[in-house]
């Protein structure tokens, strides 16, 4: 699978005119308030080629996103396999657009189609999104998609330092519930 459309997004596979837009997005501090610090253009360039190598070997994962009127690059989202050392597994939903597209729907109409994506074509029991206990605004999307949060799967992310982004929280949609 290369490609998912939606009503108003493409979802595919990343293109090297990403790149630019990519590291602008990625230095912005404001995009990457709920992560441990911006990203050099070297780092971002290498974000995308996992991306990338990831779609090519499976078939889907962390999408580009572009707006299907003008073909603008507006930021990322997918599924993914939990990282390992995290406490729990299974597959992620994510999202990451630049602060232009933000307010628009987009963030949402994008995880609409990745969590359908997920449960029709790849039949997985269950789709999981993690983020800060302080990112109020993904959050959000997640329980405009239909996920819910159980307290007791909060957890300490331990992979960044101590500090405000360490408490992190899991919501879930289950199959059954999506359908």
């Amino acid at each position: 699978m290369s490609e998912l459309r939606t009503e108003r997004l493409v979802l595919r596979q990343w293109r090297e005119s990403d790149l630019g837009p990519w590291a602008a997005m990625n230095a912005d501090p404001e995009v990457r308030a709920h992560f441990d610090g911006v990203l050099t253009r070297e780092q971002s360039d290498a974000s995308a080629a996992r991306f990338r190598a990831a779609i090519e070997q499976r078939g889907w994962g962390w999408w580009a996103v572009e707006v299907r009127a003008t073909g603008e690059f507006i930021g990322f989202t997918g599924l993914d396999p939990v990282d390992e050392g995290m406490p729990f597994t299974g597959v992620e939903a994510g999202w990451r657009l630049a602060r232009p597209a933000w307010g628009h729907g987009f963030a949402t109409e994008a995880a609409l189609g990745v969590v359908a994506f997920g449960f029709d074509t790849l039949a997985l029991p269950e789709i999981l999104a993690v983020t800060t206990a302080g990112n109020l605004r993904s959050q959000a999307v997640m329980r405009r998609i239909g996920m819910t949060r159980d307290p007791a799967d909060d957890f300490d992310d331990l992979t960044v330092p101590d500090g405000p982004l360490r408490p992190s929280v899991v919501y879930r949609l289950s199959r059954r519930t999506a359908t």
